[in-house]
């Protein structure tokens, strides 16, 4: 397949497994605020809304009163974002073949970012995993209204290309990255590798692709591999 102008990636689960830093970063602000802290298999089930999400359920586990939790949840998410950007990705990764993927991606079209974490602490990630420079732009949920399944980060990612959005592919790892693209009228990818595709119904239509080579197999990529800074 060809027939995209641009591609779009979400970031946590589908470019890089940095569950174990999320959980780093929301324990952190729990202790903040002297709140139990959570394992990182719990933590990996929460993720994908955002942090304000992330931090809400997190908070609804607790053994609060309403007045409690909302006087705690600044404390935790600032807690949490000055945790993130000290270490952005020190225990997660990128998943395998996924450098190789946009290496092979970004001399063909242009790449973007699409993600429901707030763009600084994205492009921190995004800077510690070596992969900032892949991309055109990063596109983050700096307010709730824009957060997936609202197709706003797409349509806002083809405003900036100067496309339409039915000439974009957006790939991500759950239901609100496919939500999201078919809310804005772009093609979708799901990878099998994330962290929430076992809960997206067969009905959904996306391609369903296993493996980073299995997506640039799809994508028709020329298998000549480019420097990755060019």
């Amino acid at each position: 397949m060809t027939n995209f102008d641009a591609i779009a990636f979400d970031l946590d689960g589908t470019l890089v497994d940095s569950a174990p830093d999320i959980a780093h970063a929301l324990n952190a602000g729990l202790d903040e605020a002297h709140l139990r802290r959570f394992d990182l298999d719990r933590v990996r089930s929460w993720i994908g809304d955002g942090p304000d999400a992330l931090i809400a359920r997190a908070m609804n586990a607790q053994d609060l009163d309403a007045f409690s939790t909302a006087l705690l949840t600044p404390l935790v998410r600032s807690a949490f974002d000055s945790a993130t950007l000290a270490a952005p990705l020190k225990d997660g990764r990128v998943y395998d073949g996924v450098a190789e993927l946009l290496a092979q991606l970004k001399p063909q079209r242009p790449l973007v970012v699409v993600t429901n974490k707030p763009t600084r602490l994205a492009r921190a990630v995004l800077e510690a995993a070596g992969l900032l420079d892949c991309f055109a732009a990063v596109h983050g949920a700096d307010t709730k209204a824009q957060r997936k399944p609202s197709p706003l980060l797409l349509e806002n990612a083809a405003d900036g290309l100067g496309i339409s959005t039915d000439r974009l592919l957006m790939v991500g790892d759950s239901i609100l990255d496919l939500r999201a693209a078919h809310a804005a009228g772009a093609q979708a990818a799901l990878v099998q590798w994330g962290y929430g595709h076992d809960a997206v119904p067969e009905s959904l239509e996306a391609w369903r692709v296993a493996t980073p080579a299995h997506l640039a197999a799809r994508l028709r990529v020329q298998t000549d591999p480019c420097d990755q800074n060019t």
